[in-house]
């Protein structure tokens, strides 16, 4: 019998280097020591995933996740450590396997990774790669990080690297294997790729949440079309948790409308109404009080199905006081309450599942 996953909550950031109101950006060394604690109080207060990632841009402080993580794992005892995201397409998924296999061994099996092809497009000029071939760069190297996980030696030949024959790739992680998770587009082809292939997805939901329902449908549709079973599904959503909800969203706007104005520049301004919209009980922005937190979650799993939330913390140049209260809050008592009513749901239906199974009578 299966086991069901519990309810895994967890948080993330990308090491944003916020402008304060004199213009001058949070320095990407205070950034870094800031991250690296927010990893140590997510550990201690009992969540279970801890994620950056990766940009190379002036305005961030993370351009290798493996790097960092392997700092946070010396740090930490229990907590995943995940890349969100690691850029695929302009690496070489050798060295990505062999970084992310030492981490694995450096913090006793709890490395992940998550493959995606980045929201920003810097590091393909950066690494001499050619945008016309974007998405023939994503697949052909997703391909062989596959196969350096399930073979070893490899031999593998593609279209955007050298081929490997017969090729040794050390060190191997531990006997648990390196879970790699697939970052999901707004796309119905990115959905396809991810179930098809098995893989675990996150979802990054940014716009209206109820819209990602029929993209789970299609990833599991996809998967059993393809003969496996389908992965997990994760969301991650931008974030903050204050005692009361007018408490969270008076202290979270100015830093929110901050990051959007200065890392998401498309967006335009946010003005307040916009904001409070975002943040409403069907909305895609988690920022409010615990109760709400919690509404918010299950509601989106009922329409999703997902098993893992990830919450990107430490937005607009947050303070680190308020930044590491919200984390907390977010594991002594959103986690609790969420992870008790998703069991509970589960057990339900387990039990709705026997019920409807006609006794055999006895011969």
């Amino acid at each position: 019998m299966t086991i069901p996953t519990p309810f895994e909550i967890g948080i993330f950031t990308f090491g944003e280097l916020t402008r304060g109101g004199d213009g001058s950006p949070i320095a990407p060394e205070q950034r870094l020591r800031d991250l690296l604690e927010w990893a140590r109080v997510a550990d201690e207060a009992g969540l279970d995933v801890f994620g950056v990632g990766e940009h190379h841009r002036p305005d961030f402080a993370v351009s290798s996740p493996a790097v960092v993580l392997a700092a946070a794992a010396a740090q930490t005892h229990r907590i995943r450590l995940t890349s969100t995201v690691t850029v695929l397409s302009s690496a070489d998924p050798v060295r990505v396997f062999e970084d992310f296999a030492t981490l694995d061994l450096l913090s006793a099996g709890r490395a992940e990774l998550t493959a995606g092809r980045g929201a920003y497009v810097e590091s393909f000029p950066l690494f001499g790669q050619d945008l016309n071939r974007y998405d023939e760069y994503f697949e052909d190297r997703l391909d062989l990080l596959l196969r350096l996980r399930a073979e070893n030696p490899v031999t593998w030949s593609g279209t955007t690297r050298a081929p490997l024959q017969n090729a040794g790739v050390w060190p191997r992680p531990t006997s648990g294997g390196l879970p790699i998770w697939l970052a999901v587009g707004g796309t119905p082809a990115s959905v396809v790729r991810a179930g098809t292939l098995g893989l675990p997805a996150y979802f990054a939901i940014l716009g209206d949440p109820a819209r990602f329902a029929a993209f789970a449908d299609l990833y599991r549709r996809s998967a059993a079309d393809a003969g496996r079973v389908p992965g997990r599904i994760g969301v991650t959503s931008h974030f903050y948790v204050e005692a009361t909800s007018q408490g969270a969203r008076d202290t979270f706007y100015p830093h929110y409308s901050s990051y959007i104005g200065q890392n998401m520049p498309r967006a335009g301004h946010l003005d307040r109404d916009s904001f409070d919209a975002w943040a409403s009980p069907r909305g895609a922005l988690f920022a409010g009080s615990p109760a709400e937190i919690i509404d918010k979650i299950l509601w989106e799993h009922e329409i999703l199905g997902h098993t893992r939330f990830l919450a990107q913390v430490g937005l607009g140049g947050l303070s680190q006081a308020d930044t590491l209260r919200s984390i907390e809050l977010l594991a002594t008592e959103v986690l609790p309450a969420v992870r008790a009513a998703t069991a509970r749901a589960t057990a339900t239906a387990r039990d709705v599942r026997r019920q409807s199974v006609p006794e055999v009578p006895a011969l």
